[in-house]
């Protein structure tokens, strides 16, 4: 069975590097160079990359919809896409003879759309996994091939979740193409989901609760980040977690910062202790280096978000 692969982010790459291995992927399709950094430097994605260490052609169309007649040239059965980011017009799913097959990082019809892996955290989810769909015009509504279950834990974030679901995409995937490849396709009709969108405001509200506060700055690492500002002066947030704190203070006031107690912050219900963070220009450190000779002190407290 020849396999058509198309995906960008480094999430991708596990499950492209294991089809390749078991089936040989003819040809990967990924978003063209971009760039990045502050001197603009043109980029490949992490799927370009990984498809070229392993000899693989790679095409990168500008709009894949104007490509249909390029896609079946490559003489693929089916088409797989991981996080693509691009939507797939009629045209080109009828392409592909046994099917244009969908790897989404969530349990459908759950968290439908972008950023289902920060989603998931954010909203305090004990679990989430994988679902490998077979797409149709909708937005992730197609019927369910395969889907597993994976863990969140309180210490995840969104960089620690998304390596371990990607791991796990990569075994699914394989199992569901040696499926296809056998007709052995059992599907199931989705039910009603929602849609999730990329998340709009980054800056935390202390007024909530500590889990809260504490999911959404994981859920946020490594990018874009959560962030807070004290004095007007912003810190970018790499990771958080909850800790008792009955002090009698507005939420948003620190409560302790010192490079042996740390730097706790009272929330509208218990308090979060920020672990790791980034003054604005700096570098990511601990919370420990970073209020070593800093002024930061029990008592201020971080400005109220404008939403």
């Amino acid at each position: 069975m020849k396999i058509l692969f198309a995906g960008t982010p480094q999430f991708a790459e596990i499950p492209l590097r294991r089809l390749h291995e078991r089936f040989g992927i003819v040809a990967a399709v990924t978003q063209p160079d971009r760039p990045q950094g502050r001197k603009g430097v043109l980029t490949p994605s992490p799927v370009k990359v990984a498809a070229e260490e392993c000899g693989i052609p790679v095409f990168q169309p500008e709009k894949i919809k104007n490509e249909a007649e390029r896609l079946r040239a490559f003489g693929a059965d089916i088409m797989v896409t991981c996080a693509y980011g691009q939507i797939l017009t009629e045209d080109v799913l009828n392409v592909f003879p046994r099917g244009v097959w969908n790897i989404h990082a969530s349990l459908l019809p759950a968290y439908r759309g972008a950023a289902p892996i920060a989603r998931a955290i954010i909203d305090g989810r004990r679990e989430t996994g994988i679902t490998i769909m077979k797409t149709e015009l909708g937005l992730d509504t197609g019927d369910i091939l395969l889907s597993e279950k994976c863990p969140i834990y309180d210490s995840d974030t969104l960089g620690t979740l998304e390596e371990r679901l990607s791991r796990l995409s990569g075994e699914l995937i394989v199992t569901a193409a040696e499926k296809i490849a056998r007709g052995e396709l059992s599907l199931k009709k989705q039910g009603e989901g929602f849609v999730c969108k990329k998340v709009a405001h980054t800056e935390v509200d202390f007024s909530r609760t500590a889990r809260e506060v504490s999911c959404l700055i994981r859920g946020l690492s490594p990018a874009p980040l959560a962030f807070g500002k004290i004095g007007g002066v912003p810190l970018n947030f790499w990771y958080a977690e909850e800790t008792d704190c009955a002090a009698d203070a507005p939420a948003g006031t620190v409560i302790a910062a010192s490079p042996k107690e740390g730097l706790i912050v009272k929330c509208g219900e218990g308090g979060v202790n920020i672990a790791e963070l980034q003054p604005s220009g700096g570098r990511r450190m601990s919370a420990r280096d970073f209020l070593n000779g800093r002024k930061i002190q029990a008592g201020q407290r971080f400005d109220k978000p404008v939403l």
